[in-house]
């Protein structure tokens, strides 16, 4: 039987949007799949025993795309996605895959279409039109100039106006390929494919009226193949344990002063800097590495802090360990808002962060029984989905279509 040849496709703008992508491609039996990895250059260590082929492709620099989630304005201009656009029909044509699978490349609304390749979209099931969404104004300028109790309406008020713009790029360039305008929601042009796999599940983000091209693929974690620091077995049980990462979305920059408000606290934190940050002269109930295995590191925690993103989220919820989320970004705030509605994690503003107040929500965190029970709720959810079993059937029902629907 020949193999099927899935190519997938990430936009390196963060690490999770290269990880999710990793992990999957992993669940693939290379008996049956000849798999190819497209993403920027700068992540070959992280395809450490993945028997993949890779291919580069250019993505914008992570601190193009965080400065303008910072600042509220479009990410990405038509000019670059017409780069983008080529880039890929450059690869799709070398690899000729079967299915192409994409994690946030936008572009692939348009060079999977004019390459004739079946194409698969993998995003949070928040930014779905079928999924009522619950909106907080982010740490952008205008939460900075008001209070928040006339900032969250104000953004409310405007957002429609917000997702326009930012789907203004995309529709320009689906024009110049004679495809039609997606319209002037945000939402439907990221998820813009033949099918749609959501990495979150019902129980937290449920969808209504939901076409068959669209499911729930389950929460997809990735830890990066790394070392563990000499420090890891050394730890002992007690004082509990606080896993600490805010990831490559922009938040790096509180480490040290959450580490400095941990600092007096019965509590022994392990930090994660990502490669962003220094985190600087370290207290002494507190150790750090570039990196840590996240999966393991939630496991052995009674806590995990991060910037409220699903990868680490995800990770802790799978471990039965609740979160409290410093959130940035609106896909922050989206992603919290289904963790808090659960009833296993807690919320704070990046931009309004207090040591008094971070110290109280942690000690409720890791003392109170309620946001534990709740976190091990959603690790027996997650553990009833086959994310493996389910995202090879949708591979095999692109596959078996030969081509696409535009």
């Amino acid at each position: 039987m020949e193999r099927k040849k899935i190519l997938f496709l990430a936009e390196a703008v963060t690490l999770a949007h290269v990880g999710r992508p990793l992990a999957l491609a992993q669940t693939l039996d290379r008996r049956y799949y000849d798999v190819h990895f497209a993403c920027a250059a700068g992540y070959e260590m992280f395809f450490k025993g993945s028997n993949l082929s890779s291919w580069t492709v250019h993505s914008i620099s992570s601190e193009r795309f965080l400065a303008a989630l910072a600042a509220g304005r479009p990410v990405y201009d038509a000019a670059t996605l017409q780069q983008y656009v080529q880039d890929d029909l450059r690869v799709l044509q070398a690899v000729r895959p079967d299915v192409v699978v994409g994690d946030f490349r936008l572009s692939l609304s348009v060079s999977a279409r004019r390459a004739g390749v079946p194409y698969v979209a993998l995003i949070n099931a928040y930014w779905s039109p079928y999924v009522r969404q619950h909106y907080q104004v982010p740490a952008i300028g205008l939460a900075r100039a008001l209070p928040i109790a006339l900032a969250d309406p104000l953004f409310r008020l405007v957002q429609p106006l917000a997702f326009a713009l930012h789907s203004m790029p995309l529709n320009q360039v689906r024009r110049s390929y004679r495809l039609p305008s997606l319209g002037h929601d945000l939402r439907r042009i990221y998820t813009d494919a033949d099918y749609v796999l959501y990495s979150d599940i019902p129980e937290m983000f449920p969808a209504h009226d939901l076409p068959d091209t669209h499911s729930y693929l389950g929460p997809v974690t990735w830890s990066p193949p790394t070392p563990l620091p000499a420090w890891w077995d050394a730890m002992a049980a007690e004082p509990p344990v606080i896993y600490l990462t805010l990831g490559s979305s922009g938040q790096g920059a509180l480490l040290p002063q959450i580490l400095r408000a941990l600092a007096p606290m019965p509590v022994q934190v392990i930090a994660a800097t990502a490669g962003q940050v220094d985190p600087g002269p370290l207290p002494d109930n507190a150790r750090a590495a570039d990196y840590l295995p996240g999966e393991e590191a939630a496991r052995r925690a009674r806590l995990v802090i991060c910037n409220g993103g699903s990868p680490t989220s995800q990770q802790a919820l799978a471990a039965g360990v609740p979160v409290l989320g410093i959130a940035g970004n609106l896909d922050q705030y989206l992603n919290m808002h289904g963790v808090v509605s659960a009833g296993a994690g807690v919320l704070l503003r990046s931009d309004r962060l207090n040591e008094e107040q971070l110290r109280a929500r942690v000690m409720e965190l890791v003392d109170e029984p309620a946001a534990r029970a709740a976190a091990g709720r959603m690790a027996s959810l997650f553990g009833s989905y086959d994310i493996g079993e389910r995202f090879r059937k949708v591979l095999a029902r692109a596959a078996g279509e030969g081509g696409s629907k535009e």
